[in-house]
């Protein structure tokens, strides 16, 4: 059976997925979408109801502050309120209404919704305005049952201009008067349902038994309601309030629920053919998409199965600001560092082989050095032996002088010997800590030189010190005497008789150098990294004939060392020259 790629499966899932996704979209607009709506709008009126209710008790409001928060509640909740009270009178005003003044100077109120509603394209082209003489012929409501002297007017005449409206019918209420307030909606903000709220109060009032008394207790009240005419669907909300003198007052709103049903419909069918072309861009998207995953997933397989094979070549990252971009990163990132691991591990495996064999050199040298030591020190204590058994058996008066002579020097020269290496395990430890002060060099080395007087008259040499531009050396004062005491020493030892031995002190710009340069043979070329050994004698016979005793370039090499110098050996083409370089 053929295995399936990774790419198709990701295909067939994103498919699945989407398609899934968009059918429970689908199915969920199809049966809750008018419930979850109707329900939403519901109780988004019911919580502004609430609000506007206590605010109504609360702050006593007028007629005038009523009437302008009725139209701010209707136009912020797309419905339409009223204040009625338990019987159905109306107790606020119609917030459009137009106010006339009749020749006796009395005001009277026309309500101008329902108007409006029936003819409003009409009323606006006349272009009423205040101060324009009217009259308006319709029905008034019981003078007895409406304080307010009310008028729903049926016609409305312009004085010397269009009349508007039905015809006048026998028994009509006739007013005429100059607009003194004219409060007209807006076209932007007018609702041409407005009338649909007289027609749900005309279906409401009077209340049922069970209505009346739900309402007298406080208790809000709300019910879907279609209009008989139109068919239209509303949500019904009444909110009881109760005046500070004991009066329950009803906040009688009807909210349009005709809307939903329609956008619903319609949806249903604009969803249909939007799930056609989303079924096709569906697949095109998960077939692009799952490439778009796959392929860098893919090349990272691959770099994963060379570097199984320790092939961490040929890789470069994945240019994506992504998670797989950040993997790709990473493997590269791991890939150098396992390349690099295995070269430092290549490289440490040298290393290890050649630990052990400095290793094995460096226990020879403990071997020769131990050696050494016991050969250094046995040829004196040889010495001293014989002449002291010399002594013990009685020689001769004459040669008793001689013999405590020789007995004397080879103890100088045990007693030299030893303190070289206990000077040379201090300084190998480690533990000795500088105490550093300035001084002129030069001048030290005079004093030296001076100290050495005895050895350079008997081979009748002498010590030329050249400074120049010469600063003062900050370092350790004592080691570094030893230093120079060690190399005028060795020099002297190894200088051609009657020749001269040449100290050159210089200061470059952050150093400063100090050379010895003597007359006499050359160290062989491959015995010039070896003279700072221990006990190590350029002669083959190691003899000890020249004096020394073998450990005074060691010493000389770990002051040096201490003190993070340069220094070098180099053969001239008459001598010998030891070259000292001291840093800052």
């Amino acid at each position: 059976m053929r295995r399936r790629g990774i790419t198709f499966k990701l295909f067939v899932m994103t498919v699945i997925f989407f398609v899934c996704f968009y059918g429970m979209v689908i199915l969920s607009q199809l049966l809750f979408f008018d419930s979850f709506y109707q329900s939403q709008k519901e109780n988004r009126v019911e919580k502004h109801l609430k609000s506007f209710g206590m605010s109504y008790t609360k702050e006593s409001w007028g007629q005038s502050r009523t009437s302008r928060e009725l139209v701010r509640f209707m136009l912020r909740n797309k419905t339409q309120m009223v204040i009625v009270r338990l019987d159905g009178r109306l107790k606020s005003e119609d917030p459009f209404r137009m106010k006339l003044m009749d020749e006796a100077g009395k005001i009277q109120v026309i309500p101008m919704s329902l108007f409006m509603n029936e003819y409003g394209d009409t009323l606006r082209a006349a272009h009423l305005t205040e101060n324009d003489q009217v009259t308006v012929q319709g029905e008034r409501l019981d003078e007895d049952n409406d304080p307010g002297n009310l008028i729903y007017p049926l016609t409305i005449t312009k004085q010397g201009g269009p009349q508007i409206g039905e015809e006048p019918e026998d028994g009509m209420s006739t007013i005429s008067g100059t607009i003194t307030e004219l409060v007209l909606p807006d076209l932007k903000v007018w609702n041409p349902r407005q009338g649909i709220l007289f027609e749900a109060l005309e279906d409401w009032f009077p209340l049922t038994l069970d209505q009346n008394e739900e309402l007298r207790n406080l208790n809000i009240v709300k019910e879907e309601w279609t209009a008989p005419w139109s068919g239209i669907r509303n949500s019904v909300i009444i909110l009881p309030v109760k005046q500070g003198n004991g009066e329950v007052e009803l906040l009688f709103t009807v909210t349009s629920l005709q809307d939903v049903k329609d956008s619903n419909v319609a949806l249903r069918w604009f969803f249909l053919y939007l799930g056609i072309g989303g079924f096709i861009l569906i697949l095109v998207l998960s077939l692009f998409y799952s490439k778009m995953v796959t392929r860098p997933l893919i090349k990272l397989n691959n770099i994963a199965k060379r570097m199984v094979s320790l092939d961490f070549t040929g890789h470069s990252s994945i240019r994506q600001k992504d998670e797989l971009g950040s993997l790709s990163k990473s493997m590269f990132t791991l890939s150098q560092s396992l390349d690099a691991a295995l070269g430092e591990l290549r490289e440490a495996n040298q290393q290890l082989v050649k630990d052990m064999e400095q290793k094995k050199k460096m226990e020879q040298m403990q071997q020769d050095f131990f050696a050494s030591a016991s050969h250094e020190l046995k040829t004196p204590l040889s010495i001293i032996k014989g002449f002291a058994e010399g002594l013990e058996d009685g020689v001769s008066a004459g040669k008793q002088d001689h013999y405590i002579k020789v007995i004397i020097e080879e103890a100088d020269k045990m007693e030299f010997l030893v303190k070289d290496m206990l000077d040379l395990a201090r300084l190998e430890s480690g533990t000795i800590k500088l105490r550093k002060s300035s001084f002129m060099l030069s001048e030290m080395t005079e004093r030296v030189t001076d100290k050495l007087i005895h050895s350079l008259g008997d081979k009748q040499l002498n010590v030329v010190i050249i400074p120049a531009n010469e600063l003062p050396l900050y370092a350790d004062a004592s080691w570094i005497e030893q230093v120079i005491s060690n190399l005028l020493t060795n020099a002297i030892r190894h200088a051609e008789h009657g020749s001269t031995i040449t100290v050159a002190v210089e200061s470059q710009e952050k150093s400063l150098s100090f050379a010895i340069h003597n007359k006499g043979e050359n160290i062989p070329e491959d015995q010039l990294e070896q003279i700072w050994e221990r006990f190590y004698r350029a002669e083959a016979s190691r003899s000890r004939l020249t004096g020394g005793t073998g450990l005074g370039l060691s010493i000389t090499k770990q002051i040096l060392d201490m003190h993070g110098c340069r220094y070098a050996v180099i053969n001239t083409t008459d001598g010998v020259c030891f070259n000292v370089t001291f840093e800052g």
